[in-house]
């Protein structure tokens, strides 16, 4: 066996693509990074943040590019994702966008068919050139060897904000309307998911190794709707990717109720929360498709022993094939730091714990 080892990136994409370790490399491990790990528990982080407004920083590449770095620094996470906001590409469609204290705020929402007609289909490589300049500055900091993550929403969860207006947790409005007005909703879908692809190759093009799309209100839709609506519009969204040869990752908040229609979207990862069974999405799901997350978010609130047994069982669970560690949603603001630490560490090491013990027991 020769001393070479895996780069990040190749740990990372051997994992989403479910393929074994090389023979002439060490054990293998499982590849972690952290959902929002760019972000506001990290003290660095802040010290930018004092100085820039969260729209400056998403929209200046050097900015973006900074605080994206700053969890590989602090860290030593496996992967970068590109600082930015799914709320953008609203933007960009043309609803005004506002990120006040209280949270993000989109003017003009889309309220009946013609408001779905207004909508502009944007050029990334124009209106969003900051997401894709963010990601070259980030390439020419980190190198090759680090793997960088772009991201989107899922085609009904952008819809849920471009409908309500803004990000408060309540997507009532948007439910009514998928009721009463499906033939709206159907058009909306269909206008963001191929803005969404169009964008996501942008990111592609500038040297994204894997994209995301996140589906946080997907736990508001029953699987009958999830089917009916959700289901054709990200699967086209990931169907539209395909010939990039990139891993497509897609997250689901309400993952459980949700797994065998995910798993029609053609997506190569699904990322599942926390409420959903690691063990039991590997045996429903088999090893075509790789699993991301699923750890408890507040579980990293509190101690630093629950944290790594925590990690450990996440990764117990799937055995460590085309498990990519995370968290089951975004980190929260005040989890501290070591804590962050122990998490990435106890997941980079869960599997060579598992062999020294499984050693000591022989």
């Amino acid at each position: 066996m020769t001393n070479q080892r895996e780069s990040k990136r190749e740990l990372f994409l051997r994992a989403c693509r479910c393929l074994p370790a090389a023979a002439n490399l060490p054990a293998e491990r499982v590849p972690v990074w952290i959902m929002r790990q760019a972000g506001r528990y990290l003290p660095e982080y802040q010290a930018v943040r004092a100085k820039h407004s969260f729209l400056e920083i998403c929209k200046t590449p050097e900015l973006a590019a900074e605080v994206s770095i700053q969890p590989l620094r602090v860290l030593d996470v496996d992967a970068v994702i590109v600082f930015s906001d799914i709320l953008v590409v609203a933007e960009a469609m043309g609803l005004p966008l506002a990120v006040p204290d209280s949270g993000p705020v989109l003017s003009n929402p889309v309220r009946d068919l013609a408001g779905v007609k207004r909508l502009r289909d944007f050029d990334p490589e124009r209106e969003t050139r900051f997401v894709g300049d963010a990601i070259r500055a980030i390439r020419a900091e980190i190198g090759p060897d680090v793997p960088i993550i772009g991201f989107a929403a899922a085609p009904w969860t952008l819809a849920c904000y471009m409908i309500e207006g803004q990000t408060r947790g309540d997507v009532s409005r948007a439910k009514q309307m998928l009721r009463e007005e499906p033939r709206t909703v159907r058009e909306l879908l269909d206008r963001i998911a191929a803005t969404t692809a169009r964008y996501l190759r942008a990111q592609i093009a500038a040297g994204a190794d894997a994209v995301q799309l996140f589906d946080t209100w997907a736990s508001e839709l029953s699987p009958g709707e999830y089917a009916e609506f959700e289901l054709p519009a990200t699967r086209s969204v990931i169907k539209a990717l395909a010939d990039a040869g990139t891993p497509r990752v897609l997250f689901a908040k309400g993952s459980a109720r949700h797994l065998r229609n995910l798993a029609k979207t053609g997506a190569d990862v699904l990322s599942v929360d926390w409420n959903t069974d690691l063990a039991a999405a590997r045996s429903e799901l088999g090893d075509a498709v790789a699993l991301q997350g699923n750890v408890d978010p507040s579980i990293l609130l509190g101690d630093v022993d629950e944290v790594r047994r925590a990690a450990h069982e996440a990764v117990e669970k799937t055995g460590g094939f085309g498990h990519i560690l995370n968290l089951g949603h975004g980190i929260l603001p005040n989890t501290p730091v070591s804590n962050a630490k122990a998490f990435v560490e106890a997941g980079q090491t869960a599997l060579e714990a598992r062999r020294v013990q499984a050693g000591r027991a022989d």
